[in-house]
């Protein structure tokens, strides 16, 4: 398998008047294809820096970074969005769901950027529910579901466009202790089906179930290291979920 994700001598370096702030260092690394790797690190360590920079969301200030064979440095803004759109699934600890649609409408939104007929759209939109065991929550609207089939509708909607890659930054910050196992569950599913996953957590007890951990501190890679017992989460149906 190649490496789906290349990091070369990166550095992000934020300037305010004359004071400037290096958030990342220098920092190399490569994630192969069908990895589910975490990074993790406190607080001001640098994780969300660079979990911005590998969804295309900021730029870099030296270095390199190659996303599925591009490299992205200097890109203009629209190729920029275009990589986002088709390359990338984007889960957020927010959820960052639209509270006036529905679950599959929700679902749908990636692919209506796209430019996909609605009748494409609902069909994979049903589908990506589906995988995340949400067929009899189509209709349902943010306020009627739980923290845990919030992040799966989520989930869902970060697969419809069968991304490279899926980026997840604290998906289970938001969550109680048997919804971060259904979610992380789902994840160590689709990366048994060839899903590329990152998450960017500041919890080890996440941590624990990816394949490797990249530490982030001060800006810098403190270790790399391949998780050699990995933990395997356990799923609930979503019918038997509480709040």
């Amino acid at each position: 398998m190649g490496n789906i994700i290349e990091v070369n001598d990166l550095r992000k370096i934020y300037k305010t008047g004359k004071l400037e702030f290096e958030a990342l260092k220098n920092v190399s690394f490569a994630i192969k294809e069908k990895e589910f790797v975490s990074i993790m690190g406190k607080s001001g360590s640098g994780k969300s820096t660079l979990m911005n920079i590998l969804g295309c969301l900021d730029s870099i200030s030296y270095g390199e970074y190659i996303l599925d064979g591009e490299n992205v440095a200097g890109l203009s803004a629209n190729r920029l969005a275009t990589v986002r759109n088709k390359k990338i699934g984007f889960i957020f600890q927010s959820f960052n769901l639209l509270p006036k649609l529905t679950a599959q409408q929700n679902v749908e939104l990636p692919m209506v950027y796209a430019g996909v007929r609605a009748s494409v759209r609902k069909k994979a939109a049903q589908e990506a529910l589906d995988r995340v065991g949400l067929h009899k929550w189509f209709h349902h609207k943010p306020n009627e579901m739980s923290g845990g089939q919030k992040q799966r509708v989520a989930v869902a909607r970060s697969l419809v466009n069968k991304p490279a890659i899926l980026l997840a930054d604290e998906p289970t910050g938001n969550l109680d202790t048997r919804s971060t196992e259904d979610i992380i569950a789902i994840f160590q599913q689709l990366n048994s089906e060839g899903s590329t996953i990152v998450i960017v957590t500041h919890e080890p007890e996440v941590a624990e179930h990816t394949k490797r951990t990249i530490t982030f501190k001060d800006g810098q890679i403190i270790s790399n290291s391949v998780i050699e017992n990995q933990r395997i989460a356990t799923y609930v149906e979503p019918d038997d979920w509480k709040d």
